[in-house]
């Protein structure tokens, strides 16, 4: 069993390697061969999600991750010296990005090498310092991105320190959509600190990523692939441009990542506050609730009462305007147009033959998907780690489906793959009876095997 994992882990390190690698060189260009890189990487995630299993069982316990961490890091390290992200920054500002993350991959890689165990916090630090080193430099390089989102987040700031609805606000100078606020609003309020602590919202979500990796870390119990898999998170290709842009997904991952400790250390209730968090940040991500509601450890009355609470902090919002909050959250997201620079299936097929696909395509592809996470939770055990590789395999899909997917949506299915690795070493195998190791130890037998004792469930 342990080696078996072993591989498993190190299957889903080598998955997400390959995507952040094609998510950053597809920054900002169409190419058909990245769209089959997505498609070869979601195979590979759903064998992954689909062969799961529980995580508490016989030789399910704490792995060392051998030498397999430090390559990812390596490896990873390379392709961010190797691989140019999209920037605004100039030359001399794009190289030093590389550099630094690069570097601090391989110093990361080195700290992390079996049999350096007193390493550890040292690698965490320098991970997080290299991060903030690359926050530093893509916010102050480029103090005025030219994205919408970076626009739209700026004022929706602006707008709620006035006392007004973000979602009958006009945008000024959005190089993009300049009349909605497409997201739901605890995407404003997590970000907003960032401007009106220190003039740029890109401030807060780069500490919601440190944040998210510092969970993701301990989610893992600190061991040294949950070390690995945060420090892959700080230091990914392209997380310079996540950044730069400000892109969205770390207000969703937070709270991801804080639902996924609070679950491991024993307490599913708690769990509930940041998923209601993440509910009320971002819309896709009610398409993981039905997954949670399956799960045994969490379940269905768990999942309502999140649901009914990102309900509650969405609220005043709707209150102040449903009809704005309608156009923005669901009819503008709808009308979108299709981005033929934007590395999806629909998009393959939309510039390769002209054809668009048809929703109903587009539905039955995620519905399949779903439906097969739904069934395949609830016909056998599943650990942490399995649950959020069939979240990240729900969410990859959705992706290939869409209109407009880029890299900052593939960045969170990737975080999601490095939190289940994380939960995979954090894994504790229960402690065996009294009596049990000297019944192994004998013939086997009708009388040598003492049944397993039922597992309970979170409901």
């Amino acid at each position: 069993m342990t080696d078996r994992m072993g591989r498993r882990d190190a299957c889903a390190l080598a998955a997400w390697c390959a995507l952040m690698a094609l998510a950053t060189h597809s920054v900002v260009r169409y190419r058909w061969w990245i769209v089959v890189g997505y498609v070869a990487v979601a195979a590979v995630v759903v064998g992954l999600a689909w062969t799961a299993r529980d995580d508490r069982g016989p030789g399910s316990g704490p792995r060392a991750g051998g030498w397999v961490p430090s390559a990812a890091l390596a490896l990873v390290g390379l392709v961010n010296l190797a691989v140019p992200a999209f920037s605004y920054l100039d030359d001399s500002g794009q190289l030093l990005v590389r550099i630094v993350l690069g570097v601090s991959c391989l110093v990361v890689a080195g700290l992390l090498l079996p049999g350096r165990g007193a390493s550890r916090a040292l690698a965490l630090a320098a991970a997080l310092a290299g991060a903030a080193a690359t926050a530093v430099l893509v916010v102050l390089g480029d103090p005025a991105p030219r994205i919408d989102v970076w626009v739209i987040l700026q004022q929706s700031a602006d707008a709620m320190a006035e006392g007004e609805s973000i979602y009958a606000r006009t945008w000024v100078g959005s190089p993009g959509i300049a009349d909605a606020f497409a997201y739901l609003p605890w995407t404003a309020v997590l970000s907003a600190p960032g401007r009106w602590l220190a003039g740029d919202v890109r401030w807060a979500l780069a500490v919601l990523v440190l944040l998210s990796a510092v969970l993701v870390a301990a989610v893992g119990r600190w061991r040294r692939p949950a070390l690995a898999a945060a420090a892959l998170l700080l230091l990914a290709p392209g997380s310079g441009t996540l950044v730069e842009q400000a892109w969205t997904e770390p207000t969703v991952l937070v709270g991801l990542a804080g639902w996924a400790l609070l679950v491991r250390s024993g307490r599913a209730w708690w769990a509930v506050v940041p998923l209601a968090v993440a509910l009320a940040s971002k819309q896709h991500v009610v398409a993981l609730l039905p997954l949670l509601a399956v799960w045994p450890r969490f379940g269905w009355r768990r999942t309502v009462v999140a649901a009914g609470g990102a309900g509650l902090l969405v609220a005043p919002w709707v209150l102040a305007g449903v009809g704005d909050f309608w156009h923005d959250t669901v009819t503008t997201m709808l009308d979108l147009p299709p981005l033929v620079f934007a590395d999806t299936l629909y998009t393959l097929v939309l510039n390769e033959t002209g054809v668009r696909l048809p929703v109903l395509v587009v539905g039955v592809v995620v519905l399949g998907v779903l439906v097969a996470a739904v069934v395949a939770l609830r016909r056998r055990p599943v650990g942490l780690a399995g649950l959020l590789t069939w979240c990240a395999a729900v969410l990859l899909v959705a992706n290939l489906v869409n209109k407009q997917a880029f890299y900052n949506q593939f960045w969170l299915v990737g975080a999601l793959l490095l939190l289940a690795v994380a939960a995979s070493s954090g894994a504790v195998s229960p402690a065996p009876a009294p009596g049990q190791r000297e019944r192994r130890s004998r013939p086997a037998g009708p009388s040598a095997v003492a049944p397993a004792p039922p597992t309970p469930s979170a409901d």
